[in-house]
C-alpha cells in the first residue's frame, strides 16, 4: 500500500463514488489516508471487515470528537465543523451516558403508533402529490422526495408542515458543508430551542414531549441538541434514500416493467440503493484511543477515524454485481451503521414505513410516470458525505387531486 492521500472532496464523489472506491482500495487498501477540506487529515476506512471492526470496538475507536488531535489545525470558518464540533449529543456520547442517550431517543420513537404513522404519510405523500399532479412534469426531489420525511418528521415532532420544510432547509445548508454551514447550525439551534420550549410548556402525545417526560431526565440545553441530530439523521437520509430508490425504478431496466406493480418493487429498489447509493456515503467520525493497527494501517491516538459506509458497501467480499437482483434479501449492508451507535431500529423503522409509502402513493398516483431527461444527464449533490441527485426532474399524464375526483 502506498500513494498519497486522497482529497476527500472534487467531482468524482458526485459522478462516479463506485469506481473511485474501488480505485482508492486498489492503491492503498482498506484504510485509506485522505484529506478533507483545508487539507485536515483522517483515515477513510473502506473495508467491510475493517469498519466492522471499528464500529463494534468503541473503546479504541471511540466516539467523542474532544479526543481528535487535529483542533488546533481547524481554522474558525472550516465548513465541516458542524459534522464533528463537540456538542452533547447521542452522536458523541460514549458509555454510560450514550447508552441512557440513546435508550431514550428509541423509547421516545418506538412510542409512535405504526398504523398512524402510515396513514398520516400517505395523506401527507397525497397532499405533496397534489399540489403537482396537474402539470405535465416536476422536479420530484424539490417538490416531494425531499419534503415528504420533513413533514412526517414535523408531524412526529408536534410542528406544522411549514416549520418542519424551514427546518429541513436549514439542516441540507449544515450537511452539505458550504461557507453558510455554521450559520445554519445556529439558526437550527434558535430554532429547536423554541421547539423544546412550547412543547415543555404544552406536552402533547409527539416524540419531543415523549423525550421531555422520558426518565432519562433531559435538560432543555441537552434536548435542543438531541433533537437536531434525530431531525437530521431521519430527514436528510430518508429523503435522500426515497430518491434514489425512484431514480434507480426510473432508469433500471429491471424495474421498466414492473413500475406499475410498484408495492411490489418498492422494498426490492430501496434495498438495493443501501447497497449501491446508500445515502450516507461517509459518516464522521470516530477517533483512536490509543495507538493501534487497522487494515495494515498504524492508526495514531486521536487520528480521526471516517467510516465509508458506501466504500465497504462495495467491497467485493461481499457485494455482488449491480442492481436490485444482486442483493435479493441481502440486508447485510453497512447503511443503517452497526454496533452500539447504530441508527435505532425504531428510526430505521419509521424512515421505511415513509420511503416504502412514498414510493408507492407516488406510483398509485402517477403510474405512466418518466424521466424527464437522459439518466446520464442527472447530477448528484456536491457532497463526498451524502448521496443523492441534485434534481430529478419527470413527466407524467396530468391528474385530477383526489379531492376533485
Amino acid at each position: 500500500m502506498s500513494g498519497c492521500p486522497v482529497r476527500l472532496y472534487g467531482p468524482r464523489f458526485q459522478t462516479d463514488p463506485a469506481d473511485l472506491y474501488r480505485e482508492m482500495r486498489a492503491e492503498h487498501g482498506p484504510v485509506v489516508p485522505v484529506l478533507m477540506e483545508g487539507d485536515l487529515p483522517a483515515w477513510l476506512v473502506i473495508g467491510y471487515r475493517e469498519l466492522h471492526q471499528v464500529m463494534n470496538d468503541p473503546h479504541v475507536f471511540a466516539r467523542s470528537s474532544r479526543r481528535w488531535n487535529a483542533w488546533d489545525r481547524v481554522p474558525e470558518d472550516w465548513p465541516l465543523s458542524p459534522l464533528v464540533i463537540q456538542i452533547p449529543s447521542v452522536l458523541y456520547s460514549e458509555g454510560a451516558e450514550h447508552r441512557r442517550r440513546a435508550g431514550a431517543i428509541s423509547d421516545s420513537l418506538a412510542g409512535t403508533d405504526p398504523h398512524e404513522l402510515r396513514t398520516v404519510t400517505m395523506s401527507l405523500a397525497d397532499r405533496l402529490v397534489d399540489e403537482f399532479c396537474t402539470l405535465p412534469g416536476v422536479d420530484l426531489r424539490s417538490a416531494y422526495t425531499a419534503r415528504l420525511p420533513a413533514l412526517v418528521l414535523s408531524w412526529l415532532y408536534g410542528l406544522e408542515g411549514e416549520r418542519g420544510d424551514s427546518l429541513a432547509s436549514l439542516l441540507t445548508t449544515m450537511i452539505d458543508g458550504g461557507p453558510d454551514a455554521m450559520d445554519a447550525q445556529r439558526a437550527l439551534m434558535a430554532s429547536m430551542a423554541e421547539v423544546v420550549a412550547e412543547q415543555r410548556a404544552n406536552p402533547g402525545h409527539d416524540a419531543v414531549s415523549r423525550l421531555i417526560a422520558h426518565p432519562a431526565g433531559y435538560t432543555d440545553e441537552e434536548l435542543v441538541p438531541e433533537l437536531i441530530v434525530v431531525l437530521g439523521a431521519g430527514n436528510e437520509t430518508t429523503g435522500e434514500w426515497l430518491g434514489n430508490a425512484l431514480r434507480l425504478m426510473l432508469t433500471d431496466d429491471g424495474f421498466a416493467a414492473s413500475i406499475a406493480g410498484a408495492r411490489r418493487s418498492a422494498r426490492e429498489a430501496l434495498n438495493a440503493v443501501l447497497w449501491e447509493d446508500t445515502p450516507t456515503q461517509v459518516h464522521a467520525a470516530r477517533y483512536a484511543a490509543h495507538d493501534v493497527e487497522l487494515g495494515g494501517r498504524i492508526i495514531r491516538r486521536g487520528d480521526m477515524v471516517l467510516l465509508g459506509l458506501a466504500g465497504a458497501n462495495h467491497d467485493q467480499r461481499v457485494h455482488q454485481g449491480t442492481g436490485a437482483a444482486a442483493h435479493p434479501g441481502n440486508h447485510a449492508h453497512l447503511s443503517f451503521s452497526h454496533g452500539e451507535h447504530s441508527c435505532p431500529y425504531p428510526a430505521q423503522e419509521i424512515a421505511e414505513v415513509i420511503a416504502v409509502t412514498g414510493v408507492e402513493v407516488l406510483m398509485d398516483r402517477l403510474p405512466d410516470i418518466e424521466l424527464a431527461i437522459p439518466a446520464e444527464d442527472l447530477r448528484w449533490r456536491p457532497s463526498p458525505w451524502v448521496r443523492g441527485v441534485a434534481s430529478l426532474p419527470v413527466t407524467f399524464s396530468p391528474a385530477l387531486p383526489l379531492g376533485d375526483t
